[in-house]
């Protein structure tokens, strides 16, 4: 024994006691391998889980501010457009491959190990939880805050013994009726049930985190067998499922782009409807509808819509509708009259009544390479500025308007080229601008001469025979995207079950619910008391009701007390 500066007594190896040789406690080292042990108990437990998975919902939001390439490369490709000095540091960041890039794999990776090493440990306890038996009855019932008590007299000629033996019998038949898993402790002249129910909460809590590793399971194997692909079709025109035919594709690493689902499609027509002028909402598209005929290599042929949220199911593809737009046709003609240029070119939406910008280039049969700049107002009206703009979405005054550049268009090195953009910086402007001849101006129908003699362009008119107005008389296009993901199908199945988990781990109460009968005196004294793990604001009625349905099951009970909630010694 050793006296502290306090003057109290206490033994030589107390943390209060003073050392005669004055050494400190020193702490054992914990080495690598303790290190390794501490870090993997941290990385495993419940808390870091919930700090990971909050890690990876913040780490997904930029995947919703900036365009991903896997899903909108155009949208990429026009952000580096407009933002030249900021997208080289998102780039290096990995912003625009944010569900590939480094950090969130690692996020995902951690999360995923975290998950396993809590469920694997909690399943074989409760596993071992599940095969044991309910716990032995306190001796002391009256401690617990939900206690009842029940004072039976034995009736004449009856043993005490055997009344309380019968009423702890119907209360353990009472108990397996409600769910309870029972079990008898009997001894010393006193006969009790053991009872417990809920283990269905730590089944639920154990499913909900097992499917969320099976959703990072599902996403990340599946998603190398996922594909997306997007291309524009103009009606009338025809696409085959094949790598060669999409504008852009971006297959997982297990994706065989050789081996893709056997069909085609065609775009027969997009149909559009628009809010009249003068009504609420007026000029507003009120509906989308993309008509198309799949054909499959049995000769299957099925008409179907793409409208936008109703994807087409096509060999088990999904046809979403992205996009949509006018594409005016296009004929140019040399100076001999020969056709050098026909197509219907894809214009982009500019705003809500679809003024529209698109680019034609002609790269043969003219004296030089020409690149034509275009605006197309399906409803044309002027500004006071005396800008052209379009009022009505809807083809009530359609105008065509281009400025032309003759020169080197840069396709003939190789260099990949966009064909929504133009670089005029090699070329030289021979109409629109300051290059002193007015732009073109056309109408469906219309032909005019282009510059110095170069020849002629014809804005074709497609509307069919009989159709009024110009109703008709330009194509549209739909921007169609071809998703494949095995995945989804298993990340359904597997959120369905962590929210059914989930569910019962929040709604379904855990107890414990004893009843115990003692021979008192000529009589018998029936106690039950419950016990929640965890707070459970209905423990008290669950009690009152498991004494309800018991006391017709006793012999005339005469009183029964309720004790304060307070622990009763």
């Amino acid at each position: 024994m050793t006296e502290s500066t306090d003057g109290v007594l206490r033994p030589s190896d107390h943390a209060d006691s003073t050392s005669p040789s004055g050494d400190d406690v020193a702490s054992p080292r914990l080495g690598v391998v303790g290190w390794l042990r501490w870090g993997w108990r941290q990385l495993t437990s419940m808390r870091t889980a919930l700090v990971l998975l909050l890690l990876l919902a913040i780490a997904a939001v930029p995947g919703s501010l900036v365009p991903q390439r896997s899903a909108d490369p155009n949208g990429v490709t026009q952000y580096f457009t407009d933002n030249p000095d900021l997208a080289p540091v998102l780039d290096k960041l990995s912003l625009f491959d944010v569900y590939t890039s480094p950090w969130f794999s690692a996020i995902y990776i951690l999360l995923f190990i975290s998950l396993i090493g809590c469920v694997l440990p909690r399943t074989k306890h409760h596993w071992k939880a599940l095969r044991s038996q309910p716990p032995r009855t306190p001796a002391r019932l009256a401690r617990l805050d939900d206690h009842r008590t029940v004072t039976v007299p034995v009736p004449a000629g009856q043993d005490a013994a055997s009344v309380a033996a019968t009423a702890v019998d119907s209360a353990s038949a009472q108990l397996r009726k409600a769910g309870y898993r029972v079990a008898r402790y009997d001894g010393r002249g006193t006969f009790s049930a053991s009872a417990e129910r809920g283990y269905l909460r730590e089944t639920g809590n154990l499913v909900f985190h097992a499917a969320l590793v099976g959703v990072l399971i599902a996403v990340g194997v599946g998603g190398g067998f996922t594909y997306t692909g997007q291309r524009v079709l103009v009606e009338g025109q025809a696409f085959t499922n094949s790598l060669l035919d999409y504008s852009s594709f971006n297959p997982g690493r297990f994706v065989d782009s050789n081996a893709l689902a056997p069909y085609s499609m065609t775009l027969d027509r997009f149909d559009v409807r628009y809010v009249p002028p003068g009504q609420p909402g007026s000029g507003q598209a009120g509906d989308f509808a993309a008509n198309v005929t799949t054909l499959t290599p049995d000769g299957e042929r099925q008409d179907g819509q793409v409208r936008v949220n109703h994807p087409l199911d096509v060999q088990g593809d999904r046809v979403y509708l992205l996009g949509n737009g006018y594409a005016p046709t296009v004929t140019i003609r040399n100076a001999q009259g020969e056709e050098v240029f026909h197509d219907s070119v894809a214009f982009l939406p500019q705003d809500a009544n679809m003024t529209s910008l698109g680019v034609v280039k002609v790269a043969d049969g003219m004296p030089e390479q020409l690149g034509l700049i275009g605006f197309f107002y399906p409803t044309m009206d002027t500004l006071d500025t005396g800008a052209l703009t379009s009022t009505f979405g809807d083809l009530e005054y359609p105008v065509l308007t281009l400025r032309v550049y003759a020169g080197d268009l840069g396709i003939d090195d190789g260099t990949p080229r966009s064909v929504y953009t133009l670089d005029p910086s090699g070329m030289t402007q021979i109409a629109g601008g300051d290059s002193g001849t007015p732009a073109l101006r056309l109408m469906p129908g219309e032909t005019q001469d282009l510059p110095n003699g170069l020849g002629t362009i014809t804005f074709e008119n497609e509307a069919p025979a009989g159709a009024t107005g110009y109703q008709g008389s330009v194509k549209r296009f739909a921007s169609l995207s071809i998703h494949r993901d095995l995945a989804g199908p298993w990340v359904l199945g597997f959120a369905t079950l962590a929210t059914l988990g989930l569910l019962a781990a929040l709604f379904v109460p855990r107890r414990r619910m004893w009843v115990k009968a003692t021979p008192k005196d000529g009589a018998v004294l029936v106690e039950y008391a419950g016990l929640a793990r965890g707070e459970d604001p209905t423990l008290a009625a669950a009690v009152d009701q498991v004494v309800e349905r018991h006391r017709p099951s006793l012999p005339v009970p005469e009183d029964q007390t309720r004790p304060d909630t307070g622990k009763v010694d």
